[in-house]
């Protein structure tokens, strides 16, 4: 399958929404400036250039799986590095207030960086640790850069009532081991957890989230 900006259509449709071609194409300008900056920078491996629309942006827009109705009013995507997945969503929703929060100083920069060249109003940079947090929030999106457990901690402390967390679990023909538990600590902890599979026929492969509700 291709790398090409079919795979973020697939992607955005299966999560419920449909991009017009302002979107289509800030998400192919970010996509060059991932190639062209964030990989030399170091925000990506030297491979990555080969797969951008797969396994970062159209990767990044099935976290708004999560949000199927209404897009939150508020994201806190948590560990961003290079903006993903919060750029990409805060394309998908330009009506969403989208914090990128991340404690490296060199990803910070490069994610002002980002923001300039995209000229996204939508987006508030933060440069911080997750376990510091003390806000509750509507949604929130992690995507790697913590262990599911932490996650699944983070989202019982900080998520406001009627509030939604989305974690990317795996990009493998199965989920993670010990999932259930997972599942289980998230159920015990007040939320409301649901594992969800993502066809292998939308991107490159399979992929697995785990999107955690707060009741409201």
């Amino acid at each position: 399958m291709s790398d090409s900006i079919d795979l973020v259509r697939r992607a955005a449709g299966w999560s419920g929404r449909e991009l017009n071609s302002t979107q289509e194409d800030l998400l192919a300008q970010y996509a060059a400036w991932l190639e062209t900056e964030a990989i030399p920078a170091g925000g990506l491996g030297p491979r990555e250039g080969e797969r951008i629309w797969a396994r970062h942006l159209g990767d990044s827009l099935l976290f708004a799986a999560g949000w199927r109705s209404d897009p939150p009013q508020e994201v806190l995507d948590i560990g961003s590095g290079v903006g993903l997945p919060g750029i990409p969503l805060a394309v998908l929703w330009p009506s969403t207030r989208v914090t990128l929060l991340d404690r490296g100083g060199r990803r910070v920069r490069l994610l002002h960086r980002a923001v300039r060249v995209l000229a996204l109003t939508n987006v508030v940079i933060a440069q911080g640790d997750a376990f510091a947090v003390a806000d509750k929030w509507a949604g929130m999106v992690a995507r790697g850069a913590l262990r599911a457990p932490e996650m699944v901690g983070l989202s019982s402390r900080l998520l406001a009532a009627g509030g939604c967390a989305v974690l990317g679990l795996s990009r493998q023909a199965t989920p993670p081991d010990r999932t259930q538990d997972l599942i289980g600590v998230a159920a015990a902890l007040g939320l409301e957890p649901e594992l969800v599979e993502v066809p292998s026929e939308i991107l490159d492969g399979p992929a697995w989230l785990l999107i955690m509700r707060r009741s409201g």
